[in-house]
């Protein structure tokens, strides 16, 4: 959410006028991420986000974007992207044209392609609680069955191709112990990859990057303090892939120690019963759970690697410090198989 794309308020005015939303009364930078340009844009109709997507093109941008409409028409807490009201489709065919057909949901500023979202209600939640991570993981779950017939594929960006095409751009910038890590692991995934187990493994849509800071919550009047998940978004790092990578990317930001890397057992539970009680897990992901925790460490820890060794310039970057899911994935490497601990992932699903 860096601002890599200087955007006047004539053109983002311009286009909030077209899509319907009335005029431009603020637009507003967003400090924070590293991947696309983002505005908080603020119009007669409400309170918007524009983003500027600075690596994506057109062609994969439909993917995210009718993801993003297809979970909201059915009700999840996702901002649905708003239409060209002249490109828009008859209703109930949004998601029936050809992939490659001109998507009414991706609009066109300073070159570069865009979208605009309605702009969620709530705050993120940095320091979670075990209740936090409760709604965490029913909504995950509910995303994945609500996205079984969602048309369109697309593989996952950064997938285990880009870990195996980016590893050697970092490796480098490593020492001789981290290295040594880095291909370990890589080859541990790839080996994975390649088992008939892993090949079985439910897969469909995922979100595969939601952090905290990408999640909403509220505190309701009465509510005795308890949480209310309001909104889920960036999805632009979504794609087909096995949802138990999803669950395990979940895992390691809600339910881990950020000082330290390790696990917290409470969230972890908490998180895991309740996915498994929307979604039941079965047992090919029970047993490969230990190797997807490590390769959703892995995947961020060479993304962080990348992002901080290699640098792009922008307004307000923040490159995040790839050492925690480097420690996150060291703990991940040598921990017991959830389900021969009495604490942690497996208790919460052997007590299901």
């Amino acid at each position: 959410m860096a601002v890599f794309t200087e955007v006047g308020a004539d053109e983002a005015g311009a286009l909030m006028e077209r899509l319907g939303l009335g005029a431009l009364h603020g637009l507003r930078g967003i400090e924070g991420g590293i991947e696309n340009t983002n505005y908080f844009a603020s119009t007669e109709r409400g309170e918007f986000v524009l983003t500027l997507f600075e690596r994506l093109g057109f062609e994969q941008l439909p993917y995210y974007l009718c993801l993003m409409q297809h979970l909201a028409a059915r009700g999840l807490p996702v901002p649905a992207p708003v239409a060209d009201p002249a490109m828009a489709p008859p209703d109930g065919h949004a998601l029936e044209i050809p992939a490659n057909a001109p998507c009414e949901l991706l609009h066109r500023v300073a070159g570069k392609p865009a979208a605009v979202v309605q702009r969620l209600s709530g705050h993120s939640e940095f320091a979670p609680s075990a209740a936090h991570c409760t709604a965490l993981g029913t909504l995950l779950a509910q995303m994945h069955v609500a996205a079984r017939d969602f048309p369109r594929i697309q593989p996952n960006l950064r997938g285990l191709a880009w870990w195996n095409e980016t590893a050697p751009v970092v490796l480098p910038h490593l020492d001789a112990t981290q290295a040594a890590l880095l291909q370990a692991e890589l080859a541990y995934q790839n080996h994975v990859a390649q088992l008939p187990a892993y090949a079985a493994l439910p897969r469909g849509p995922v979100h595969a990057d939601m952090f905290r800071d990408n999640v909403m919550f509220a505190t309701e009047p009465g509510s005795d303090g308890a949480p209310r998940l309001t909104g889920v978004f960036d999805f632009y790092f979504a794609g087909t892939d096995t949802w138990l990578f999803d669950l395990a990317v979940c895992l390691n930001d809600w339910a881990i120690d950020l000082a330290t890397g390790e696990p917290d057992a409470q969230r972890s539970s908490a998180l895991l019963a309740a996915y498994h009680a929307a979604r039941p897990l079965n047992a090919a992901e029970r047993s490969l759970l230990p190797a997807m925790l490590r390769a959703a460490a892995l995947r961020f820890w060479i993304s962080r690697l990348w992002d901080f060794h290699l640098p792009r310039e922008a307004s307000m970057l923040k490159p995040h410090d790839p050492r925690h899911f480097e420690r996150v994935l060291r703990h991940r490497a040598r921990a017991l198989h959830p389900f021969d601990s009495p604490v942690g992932e497996g208790a919460a699903l052997q007590a299901a």
